[in-house]
């Protein structure tokens, strides 16, 4: 009870410190999650322009769009709006009825900040639970966080996340949910593995989800009910964790060339569906960027912290410490110590990886590493869960040469253990 009566106090101080102040970071005022594959659909659009040729009649299409703009593809950053870092607030709003404006008095379902560091060539997300209990800007006390876009529209969204984190915030991009459905369905749906059966219905809220474990190909609705999905014991933790998979499994999609004829419908859902202070010239040149970058390189992130509840409300409690642990590893780039220690492995599989595992285990020994951790679990996807400092970017891109059989998995920092609670970081196998 003490521990619990301590980590109240802790977390009401984090909570004042942030409520008029904000921490310097080393650069000025300055991208799924769900939301990140829409700027990547647009942007996408324009780099298309460049790549296909104007004798293309898709490109004859979109050129009229953009012509005065004049985006030339390049590889890696060293493309003008990319000169230094760069935060992008990408927000899912929920819709108050039909005929409402999606973009007044709208909670916001989805939040990610994605930080692009030019210097590192490097991409990191982090997504925010939409039930984080913070001080809203202004006078609006204390509420989930999701409510700042309710109440005062995205510049006390804005003002929120800056206050709460300690950062800068130079771009962002709101999508509603209907836009969301609109886009799977003109991109003739997405293959998205499904990591366990997804049965709930709301006849109130006209919410229906019947989904069956294994890869199915999803549509507008079933990605909405995939997307929603919290009776599992995970709650908002786990729609976090399935947001990010929707948008690897989207931007792989997007390598396809069978995209190409479908974007000028996409174009059309986006602007009525789509708001952000973004030029059509900095989405054409962030394109040229991402389209050379590797889904499995771009580190993600969750703001860790526990779930509580008060009466009927359930919030999310930032930790204080592990939530400023991963703003400065994400955001702000800080470099762990250099340290002798030996990295320490562990291991979770699903109950058919067994073999898997196993070989994944004698290539992490040969490497010189120790598996301290090793068992089998319902799991979500293949990920590499990083949980110590020193497990960074090129650190997995160094071990996914070691060992080929963890290549394409999706790279997380969560500070907190969830499964191996002595490794410094965790190999996840599953199914998918």
């Amino acid at each position: 009870m003490n521990e619990l009566k301590d980590k109240n106090e802790q977390y009401s101080q984090y909570l004042y410190k942030h409520k008029s102040s904000k921490t310097k970071g080393g650069f000025g005022r300055l991208i799924m999650g769900l939301i990140l594959t829409v700027i990547v659909i647009i942007a996408a659009a324009f780099a298309f322009i460049g790549t296909a040729g104007v004798d293309n009649k898709y490109s004859k299409m979109l050129l009229s769009f953009v012509k005065d703009l004049n985006p030339k593809p390049q590889k890696g950053f060293n493309i003008p709006v990319l000169q230094h870092k760069q935060n992008i607030l990408i927000v899912g709003v929920d819709s108050n009825g039909k005929n409402s404006d999606p973009f007044k008095g709208t909670r916001s379902d989805t939040m990610i900040l994605v930080n692009i560091d030019p210097s590192n060539h490097s991409i990191n997300a982090i997504s925010i639970p939409r039930d984080s209990k913070v001080y809203l800007a202004g006078d609006h006390g204390v509420q989930k966080i999701n409510a700042a876009h309710a109440l005062g529209g995205i510049d006390l969204m804005l003002k929120t996340v800056e206050d709460t984190l300690g950062i800068n915030v130079d771009k962002y991009v709101l999508i509603n949910n209907d836009g969301v459905k609109k886009l799977v369905n003109a991109l003739g749906g997405i293959p998205i593995y499904i990591e366990k059966d997804m049965y709930y219905n709301d006849n109130s809220g006209g919410l229906h989800i019947n989904l069956s474990k294994g890869l199915h190909v999803l549509n507008g609705e079933q990605v909405e009910g995939y997307l929603r999905f919290r009776k599992d014991g995970l709650g908002d933790i786990g729609r976090t964790s399935r947001q990010q998979w929707f948008v690897k499994a989207v931007l792989e999609k997007l390598q396809s060339p069978s995209v190409i004829p479908k974007i000028p419908e996409v174009l059309n859902i986006a602007s009525a569906n789509i708001k952000t202070n973004l030029s059509l010239y900095e989405m054409s040149h962030l394109a040229a960027t991402l389209r050379n970058i590797d889904m499995s390189d771009v580190e993600f992130a969750t703001l860790p912290g526990a779930p509580s509840k008060k009466g009927y409300i359930s919030y999310w409690i930032l930790d204080p410490e592990k939530t400023q642990e991963v703003i400065d590893r994400m955001v702000y780039r800080t470099k762990p110590s250099p340290t002798d220690k030996k990295l320490v492995a562990g291991i979770m599989y699903a109950f058919d990886k067994e073999d898997e595992a196993m070989k994944v285990k004698d290539q992490l020994n040969a490497s010189g590493y120790e598996v301290n951790c090793i068992g089998r679990a319902h799991l979500p996807h293949s990920q590499i869960i990083g949980h110590n400092a020193a497990v960074t970017s090129d650190f997995v891109s160094w071990l996914k040469k070691q060992v080929p059989e963890i290549k394409s998995s999706q790279f997380v920092y969560d500070p907190v253990r969830m499964y191996c609670v002595h490794s410094d970081f965790t190999i996840i196998i599953s199914g998918s």
